[in-house]
């Protein structure tokens, strides 16, 4: 496949270097220092977008891969307020777009853990839910795209929340998620419901990014030929 890189960060890096080890073509790398090299690029000449940029330029690289024919597997969080408006350029462009906040096969696993235990402990309201998420220093936002992924399978799942906050303060309708930033570390999520007689936990702990740009790689090679708004649910047949 001819993949364009968007972003070339430590993510970006570890998918080339998987891309490039199964017989891929990496036709560029994009990233801050040249944005306007974007423009050489449209659908006749790339067949995958891979994009795991900054927050702040999420939008407008993925906006452009899809205004000239180029599909997206998006990984970027930090951007999703103007996640409805690159569905609306998507569909109006009839192009591709897969956004994931995490492509990790175990943490999809997780996500579905998590809505099950959500709904089973629906009943039992003496049991309060809260989450902790620890990445690297050099992540931007927080809380992570997988928690908020998590608390928003939790909501759904679960009549007595609706909705989640940054910190420890909050209702009781609320889900409380507390965001660490440690050294180098991939990314941990805890989700713990608690009690006065005992807790219940399940935690998802990465041991490094090789996971994240593994499955991120998998979608791509997937993509071709498929249209519309994607997700983890489609790729996987959960």
């Amino acid at each position: 496949m001819n993949i364009l890189l968007v972003g070339y960060g430590k993510m970006g890096k570890t998918i080339e270097a998987i891309a490039l080890e199964k017989g891929h073509e990496i036709v560029d790398r994009i990233d801050r220092h040249n944005l306007s090299d974007l423009s050489r690029y449209n659908g006749s000449n790339v067949e995958v977008a891979i994009e795991f940029s900054q927050p702040s330029t999420a939008f407008d690289n993925i906006r452009y891969c899809l205004e000239n024919k180029i599909p997206v597997v998006s990984g970027t969080t930090g951007w999703l307020d103007k996640k409805e408006q690159v569905h609306k350029i998507c569909l109006e462009h009839e192009g591709t777009f897969f956004y994931a906040s995490n492509f990790s096969i175990g943490v999809n696993l997780f996500f579905k853990l998590n809505e099950r235990l959500a709904k089973m402990m629906e009943p039992f309201m003496g049991y309060s839910v809260g989450m902790e998420e620890i990445h690297h220093t050099e992540k931007k936002d927080e809380p992570s795209g997988t928690a908020i992924t998590l608390a928003e399978g939790i909501i759904t799942n679960n009549k007595h929340k609706e909705s989640w906050a940054l910190g420890t303060g909050s209702s009781r309708e609320t889900i409380p998620i507390i965001s660490k930033r440690q050294g180098t570390v991939p990314g941990t999520h805890l989700i713990t419901y608690s009690s006065l007689v005992d807790d219940i936990e399940i935690k998802h702990t990465a041991h490094s990014r090789q996971g994240f740009a593994q499955g991120a790689l998998k979608v791509a090679e997937w993509l071709p030929g498929k249209k519309g708004i994607l997700g983890m649910d489609d790729f996987l047949k959960i």
